[in-house]
């Protein structure tokens, strides 16, 4: 599609597939933990572990798919300042554009927080930051591969995003903003994106974190090191249950069809519409062309 600050893409966000706008949401808790490290580096999995400790709610990339009222919107609009700003340079993102979103979250991970790690830690100067990594990067890019990599060429979901405004937004948060940006495909193109780029992106992300953050307010931690050091980090008591393990390649392919079946419905009736519209047109035209 032609690129993504085109008037194009402007007339397909604002009109075509426009949704009502989300009430904004207000902080009523400070924000405490940022979890910023990359996506498939046991990002859910330190969701749920946040949340066993007691920090509810603790946001993750799912939701930003998921939840009701939906900000995808919002998050593209955030994108959009990151990456492209306006003609004065500006493309600071405060506290409050993020309250707008999380307002509701005490703790972050995943998509927002690795896509928008530099902006979080300097918005929430007082939240302890985790940077949560795999030891093995050659693992975790066969795992982005076989994940993130594929959601560029999911016609399924690409075809209802197509014919749902909800999957439309859900589609074009990820698939054309975050991943991009976040993996430097400049063409928008993730697969070659994280493909070419996915090994050196970590590295540099992670000597991003450790540059901003002091030693102090940062913990570097791996799935393997379980609870131990994470509770200690943040002076929990640790929780007397195994640390958990979810969303593997399999929990993947399940949040896929979770997708797929959340917007069939806006899709089909999309399609009978544009079926309904296609059967008056024609009977129209050939009650015109046949006198």
């Amino acid at each position: 599609m032609p690129g993504l600050n085109s008037w194009w893409c402007r007339l397909l966000e604002n009109y075509v597939y426009a949704l009502p706008e989300p009430p904004k949401r207000t902080r009523t808790k400070p924000m405490e933990v940022l979890c910023v490290g990359m996506p498939r580096s046991a990002t859910e999995s330190l969701q749920h572990a946040l949340l066993t400790l007691g920090y509810d709610h603790t946001y993750h990339g799912w939701d930003i798919v998921y939840e009701e009222p939906n900000y995808s919107e919002q998050w593209v609009r955030l994108c959009r300042k990151k990456w492209f700003g306006d003609l004065d340079g500006n493309t600071t993102i405060t506290a409050a554009d993020f309250d707008a979103v999380l307002g509701h979250s005490v703790a972050v991970t995943d998509a927002a927080a690795s896509v928008f790690a530099a902006e979080l830690i300097a918005a929430y100067p007082d939240a302890k930051v985790v940077l949560n990594y795999r030891k093995d990067l050659d693992a975790w890019h066969r795992s982005a591969t076989t994940t993130i990599l594929r959601s560029n060429g999911h016609w399924a979901l690409f075809a209802l995003s197509c014919l749902s405004r909800d999957g439309f937004w859900a589609w074009h948060v990820f698939v054309r903003f975050m991943w991009p940006g976040l993996f430097r495909a400049l063409d928008g193109n993730i697969e070659t994106g994280i493909a070419r780029n996915g090994k050196w992106v970590y590295k540099e992300h992670c000597n991003m974190i450790r540059g901003l953050v002091p030693k102090d307010r940062l913990l570097e931690w791996t799935v393997e090191d379980g609870w131990e050091p994470l509770c200690k980090f943040l002076d929990k008591p640790v929780p007397d249950e195994p640390f958990p393990r979810v969303n593997s390649a399999a929990g993947w392919d399940g949040h896929e069809t979770r997708i797929a079946k959340k917007y069939i419905g806006g899709g089909l009736r999309t399609l009978a519409v544009l079926t309904t519209v296609i059967v008056v047109a024609g009977s129209i035209f050939y009650k015109l062309t046949s006198k």
